[in-house]
């Protein structure tokens, strides 16, 4: 009796012949074929199956084939182990199958309508601005299966060469693994080919804009109500202003001098903070309560749930409006250069440091994950720190001039 394996499938529309190959069960290509090709110049020749995941979501097995040299320079065995390394260890059981689907019909079926459940809706609107923008007019055609990591150095290399400024070029691989990682996670995917490309800094840095302590006061004394709290709120505690306008009174605990961050607003919506390093619990100075309690003192919103900062509605206030109608005109009129909401977290993190606080202590009080980003990004040097450190430097080498001049006068005489 025949092995149901090697029976041919018959159908009686064709007369009993056999239906073709694909109904036709072949052990060999279970485990991968071998044969020589040619007869002049001889060739291993090695082909096997493989499940390939399509568009639909549907699993088909396809054949591949490989010519992996001459049989003069390759024996039987290292051919034989070359197929074994294409098959894989489970035999293609454990394999698995690879994605026909191309990037751009991942994006617009897996990625764009999941997208928010993870994300902020201002990382999704930047990530869609990428996407559109400078990866799927160049990519979005190749299959994720062929989307390698030459590929993608190939797409950051063309934007480098259009003079694309460095920021958006990072901006473009992080949007890549941002996507491709999404892949991995639903199985299209064996391993994101985004991941650890390497983009050097650029040749000239922005230079970040902080103010001194000095021009703080000034500024504040310049301000009206409530931009001047809330510039002082941000100065002294390094908050974000999505994390200030978000504040409720019931998070300022005006006894133990305490402010917990713990909800943050953003393009309209409240919802959790950055990062999980930013829920914290900061300490206020003495200067700051004071600060808010004259400012609760004077707002008719002072219940528990109410927000620290708000409308004559008790609704939150657009940090654009506030910027456009307060901040920048005080700028302006103190001739003073203008300065982003951002920048008051860099001016509380400088002046940290330079009041001597480590930086681990900054770090914790931003509300940082990376130690890094603390010491890179917020760490300014501020010109009187750097006139110190470079007078101590000379006092140093002067005591060491005048006991060098001191030992060769000795020796002369």
């Amino acid at each position: 009796m025949l092995d149901a394996r090697y029976t041919i499938p018959a159908h009686a529309e064709k007369g009993g012949r056999a239906s073709g190959k694909e109904n036709m069960a072949r052990p060999r290509y279970q485990n991968g074929w071998l044969k020589v090709r040619g007869k002049r110049r001889k060739m291993w020749v090695i082909r096997w199956r493989e499940d390939v995941l399509q568009a639909d979501g549907t699993v088909t097995r396809t054949q591949r084939a490989e010519t992996i040299g001459p049989v003069r320079q390759i024996t039987q065995q290292k051919a034989r182990s070359i197929l074994q390394q294409r098959l894989g260890t489970a035999a293609l059981i454990s394999r698995r199958p690879q994605a026909t689907l191309s990037l751009a019909d991942f994006v617009r079926v897996e990625w764009r309508p999941k997208a928010e459940l993870d994300l902020r809706k201002s990382s999704v609107r930047y990530y869609s601005f990428q996407l559109d923008r400078h990866i799927l007019p160049v990519m979005g055609s190749i299959q994720l299966c062929d989307l390698s990591r030459g590929a993608i150095e190939a797409c950051l290399a063309e934007l480098k060469r259009k003079g694309r400024a460095t920021a958006t070029i990072r901006g473009v691989r992080a949007t890549l693994s941002t996507v491709l990682e999404k892949a991995v996670e639903r199985q299209y995917l064996e391993k994101n080919p985004a991941h650890g490309i390497r983009i050097r800094e650029a040749d000239f840095k922005k230079e970040r804009r902080c103010y001194s302590a000095a021009e703080v006061f000034k500024l504040a004394a310049a301000l009206g109500e409530p931009c001047r709290t809330i510039v002082l709120l941000a100065v002294l505690t390094g908050m974000r202003i999505g994390e200030i306008l978000a504040l409720r009174w019931k998070r300022v605990d005006m006894l133990r001098g305490t402010i917990e961050v713990a909800e943050s607003f953003s393009d309209g919506e409240f919802g959790p903070p950055k990062t999980r390093s930013s829920n914290r619990v900061l300490p206020m100075s003495s200067a700051l309560r004071d600060a808010l309690q004259i400012h609760r003192a004077g707002t008719s919103w002072s219940g528990a749930d109410d927000l620290v900062f708000c409308t004559s509605k008790g609704t939150p206030l657009s940090s654009k409006n506030l910027y456009n109608r307060a901040l920048a005109p005080a700028c302006d009129g103190l001739k003073l250069p203008r300065v982003s909401w951002h920048s008051f977290r860099h001016t509380h993190a400088t002046l940290l440091v330079e009041s001597g606080e480590s930086v681990k202590t900054a770090q914790s009080l931003l509300g940082h994950s990376d130690l890094e980003t603390t010491l890179n990004v917020y760490a300014h040097a501020i010109p009187d720190s750097q006139r110190r450190a470079v007078e101590r430097i000379g006092v140093l080498l002067s005591d060491a001039l005048r006991s060098a001049s001191a030992s060769e006068s000795g020796r002369v005489n």
